[in-house]
């Protein structure tokens, strides 16, 4: 039955044009041009000390009141924003300042939908997460583009070598957090019950294993039973203790890092959390179906205003977990949303489902990277919500950038 209903909501936003209401919107990809990011001078930085501790909540951030007050930034801030450290296997830390080419501000600033929010945390209600035990799902487009990160967060895989993951789980704004240098990226694989086969790279593995278990995320990844994890789930039809499905990772080095400079300066109260993102670029590439990235549309150009993402949330140990939800509010870099999270889920690559340009096909895109569980300042009050930065057209532009290495393929998106 869960397959079934996992089927529907895959195919939910084409079933949503079918009715009297479907027909009247335009839920289509629509290519946009973006600015160019323009590599200007790269100079080397002293090495970082790595002693921070990764912290998967953030207290006393800019929220949607405090967005919505927030001046439009100079190109000249953008400028600086978008500068950027790199980080690379050795240790070693660079930092790279960029110039931005055609570009038209937004004069309106920081707008937000004004709609009512009520205070929520992490879980609202009901647990309307799915954790997928299926191998037809788990090990197929959509769901096997989520990978797992050495430090406790999750990530999505962009390219063949590329993996985009939220800022906070490698730098806390002021330091690289402790297991950052050895940085590793997990990628899902299955095994059933009973095969013994030798699989290409498991020397290497099991060479990398003890320094994985140091940090105890990555051990709790590397082990392929789960411990249950107290609450009421919904399932996919397997059992936590079903050989056949269940995950283990096949652990992959991270050769460099990118982390945007507007980070760091979001600590200070300056542009909070619109900067959490991160691309890995990995050793090795990997032979996987990855998600493209798309500009994030507003709420009203979404199906339902609902999006989706899968991450590995510590509550349900060595499971992928899958959710959807309606969005709340937004700002012009911000999602608020109910999604049920946890942490651990952090830096879960956030997307949706539109129609290709001219075809009657749908295609995935990422729009968000998921920020988590944030306590925010609303009318002089901390309150709590699950927040994602929305890819706008410059983020684009710069994870494209961090991909590709030039501006050439990064015209449209």
């Amino acid at each position: 039955m869960d397959h079934v209903l996992l089927l529907f909501i895959f195919f939910m936003p084409a079933l949503g044009l079918a009715n009297g209401t479907g027909t009247e919107q335009d839920f289509t990809w629509h290519l946009k041009k973006v600015p160019q990011i323009v590599s200007e001078r790269t100079f080397s930085l002293d090495s970082p000390k790595f002693e921070a501790k990764p912290n998967l909540e953030l207290n006393s951030v800019c929220g949607i009141e405090c967005q919505r007050k927030l001046p439009v930034p100079s190109l000249s801030d953008l400028k600086d924003l978008l500068s950027y450290e790199t980080i690379f296997e050795n240790g070693t830390r660079t930092l790279t300042e960029v110039n931005v080419l055609g570009l038209t501000l937004d004069p309106a600033g920081n707008t937000t939908a004004h709609k009512s929010l009520r205070k929520k945390r992490q879980i609202y209600g009901t647990d309307s997460r799915f954790s997928i035990y299926d191998k037809r799902f788990m090990t197929n487009f959509p769901f096997n583009t989520a990978v797992k990160i050495s430090t406790g967060c999750s990530g999505i895989l962009i390219s063949p070598k590329h993996v985009l993951t939220a800022a906070h789980c490698l730098h806390d704004g002021k330091d690289y957090v402790k297991g950052s240098k050895r940085l590793r990226v997990g990628l899902m694989r299955t095994k059933s019950r009973g095969d013994g086969r030798k699989r290409k790279g498991a020397k290497r593995s099991r060479r990398e294993a003890p320094e994985a278990r140091e940090d105890p995320e990555v051990a709790t990844g590397l082990r392929r039973r789960s411990r249950g994890g107290g609450r009421k789930q919904r399932r996919s039809g397997r059992k936590q203790g079903s050989s056949d499905g269940m995950p283990s990772f096949q652990w992959t080095r991270v050769k460099s890092t990118h982390i945007p400079k507007g980070w760091f300066k979001g600590f200070s109260g300056d542009i909070a959390l619109d900067y959490d993102y991160a691309v890995l670029e990995l050793k090795r590439p990997h032979k996987r179906k990855y998600m493209e990235l798309g500009i994030s549309p507003t709420i009203k150009m979404m199906p339902g205003s609902m999006i989706h993402f899968s991450g590995f949330d510590n509550d349900r140990s060595g499971q992928l977990v899958y959710r959807f939800c309606s969005i709340s509010d937004e700002s012009n870099d911000l999602f608020y949303q109910y999604c049920d999270a946890e942490p651990g889920s952090t830096g879960s690559g956030v997307y949706l489902r539109l129609k290709e340009p001219n075809k009657r096909k749908w295609k995935r895109k990422i729009i968000a990277v998921f920020s988590g569980h944030q306590w925010v300042d609303v009318n002089g009050e901390q309150q709590d919500y699950n927040v994602a930065v929305r890819i706008t057209p410059l983020k684009y532009a710069q994870i494209c950038f961090w991909i590709h290495g030039n501006d050439e393929n990064c015209a449209q998106g």
